[in-house]
């Protein structure tokens, strides 16, 4: 292990950079820290409401649908985390790649989508606390609930890379088990719906057809597929991260969209009155499933296992926002990079960045304690901007291959390279141009057009801060030299 360690830390060298962190994450705990991230549970129970609110039950098709468009983006991400194996992620990829100007963006619209996906998956465990510990959630405790989640997830991942990588395993183990039992008992001991259900649109039709409203359960399985990218964020955390990272990824997606597929369709099926859920009659369509389920105590030990999924999602979330705060400031790309660089030689961990992300992720809360509609829309943002970010790398790579690059990782797409780029593209615009469409119904437009107009406000500003501040010309660290690495000579 020692010489592999050694071997990377090289090989890290050579891309620019030395060793500051911990190599103790393994292959698994790297897939587990993947798929916490990506989190089914986290991803079908948030959302489950309002996908059927808007398509009824054959919303679930779109989390097929994402899975291979998600898939797609996933290989040109192994590839390019194959060659650069750095901390960060999609910031240094986008560096290697195109260049300063093209990284700091992205990394400014990763970073703050990163921030608000912390608050969100805070947010959405609050409310399953108040049930588990009897007492009923108020916007404020519900804030304050999110608060210490924040702070109990900051605490956690500043303890070390060895405690984030153990959590996360343990978050893995109870979410894919807890996704495996509660789904197959409903499955067999609960079902009330046909699997001819899935096709069934209820009436559920605007503009006299049924796509519009298809259309806008889209969030459904948009929001679940990420968090693959994870796996790159703490490369420089792993050993063999060339051979070790790509599988990781792919093991992402295929346990973690089965999962989330499997959940789904128990859901779905377990459902006593369709109508109920689409209509709003039934408010909490998984609480009530839940407790018809399994009762009041089964049900609170369900949630409770909810609950871990909730935690170690956000977890892993800070996790892969210090590490891109980390790059970004150790490449002198932000205000205090001296600060926000410093590794810990105790826990070996950037602990100031970890801290101000937890501070951000807090901020967001505490104004949603207040003005709910305003950070409902910030909160918004997050899933655009992830799928913004993964983009700026999979149009990084296409324009680096039309240049010349020859990736030599140790995962290479070979003759595939071109049309799983050029796929990827057109998957990733497709998503944000969904994603972005004004919301139906009679909404004012600055609520309509809320979250184009939010994600608008964070390039604008990005745009102001690059002119201003010129952030990208402080550091002479490597940028745009992907195409004139060659591979090495076979002998």
């Amino acid at each position: 292990m020692a010489d592999l360690t050694n071997s990377d830390d090289d090989d890290l060298k050579a891309l620019g950079y030395s060793a500051q962190f911990e190599r103790s994450m393994s292959l698994w705990e790297n897939f587990a820290l993947g798929f916490t991230y990506l989190s089914p549970v986290v991803g079908v129970y948030s959302v489950f409401g309002i996908g059927m609110a808007a398509a009824g039950p054959p919303m679930f098709w779109w989390y097929l649908i994402a899975a291979v468009g998600q898939l797609i983006v996933c290989l040109t991400f192994c590839e390019v985390v194959s060659q650069f194996p750095i901390s960060g992620g999609l910031y240094p990829w986008c560096r290697r790649l195109v260049g300063k100007k093209w990284a700091w963006m992205a990394g400014w619209i990763y970073g703050w989508a990163l921030f608000t996906s912390i608050a969100a998956v805070s947010a959405g465990a609050a409310p399953f606390v108040g049930p588990l510990l009897g007492f009923k959630v108020t916007p404020v405790s519900s804030g304050l609930i999110a608060i210490a989640l924040v702070v109990f997830s900051t605490l956690t991942n500043l303890a070390g890379t060895r405690m984030l990588a153990r959590v996360a395993m343990f978050g893995f183990v109870c979410e894919i088990l807890g996704a495996i039992v509660v789904g197959a008992f409903l499955l067999l001991f609960h079902r009330h719906q046909p699997i001819g259900v899935l096709f069934q649109t209820y009436g559920l039709v605007r503009q006299g057809a049924y796509a519009p409203a298809f259309m806008g359960a889209a969030i459904v399985g948009l929001f679940t597929c990420y968090g693959f990218e994870a796996c790159g964020d703490v490369a420089e955390e792993t050993p063999n991260p060339g051979v070790a990272i790509p599988k990781a990824m792919k093991s992402t997606i295929y346990v973690g969209m089965s999962a989330s597929v499997f959940v789904c369709l128990a859901l779905i099926l377990s459902l006593p009155d369709v109508m109920a859920v689409i209509t709003g009659r039934s408010a909490n369509p998984i609480e009530d499933a839940l407790n018809a389920a399994f009762g009041p105590i089964g049900a609170k030990a369900v949630v409770l296992v909810v609950l871990v999924s909730f935690l170690s999602c956000a977890l892993s979330m800070q996790a892969a926002a210090s590490r891109l705060l980390y790059a970004y400031a150790r490449d002198e790309m932000v205000i205090a990079s001296g600060f926000l660089s410093k590794v810990s030689k105790t826990h070996h961990v950037p602990m100031n960045a970890l801290v101000v992300s937890g501070l951000i992720a807090a901020a967001i809360l505490v104004l949603g304690m207040f003005f709910a509609d305003a950070v409902g829309t910030i909160v918004s943002f997050a899933v655009v901007g992830i799928y913004a970010g993964f983009q700026m790398v999979v149009i990084g790579s296409t324009f680096a291959r039309a240049r010349g690059w020859q990736p030599h990782g140790r995962y290479r797409l070979g003759q595939w390279g071109w049309p799983v780029n050029v796929a990827g593209i057109v998957w990733g615009i497709s998503a944000i141009a969904i994603m972005l469409r004004p919301a139906d119904g009679a909404l004012p437009w600055y609520a309509a057009y809320g979250m184009a107009l939010t994600f608008g406000a964070v390039i604008v500003t990005g745009l102001v801060y690059m002119a201003l501040g010129r952030p990208f010309d402080r550091s002479d660290a490597p940028a745009g030299d992907a195409w004139l690495r060659r591979a090495p000579v076979q002998s």
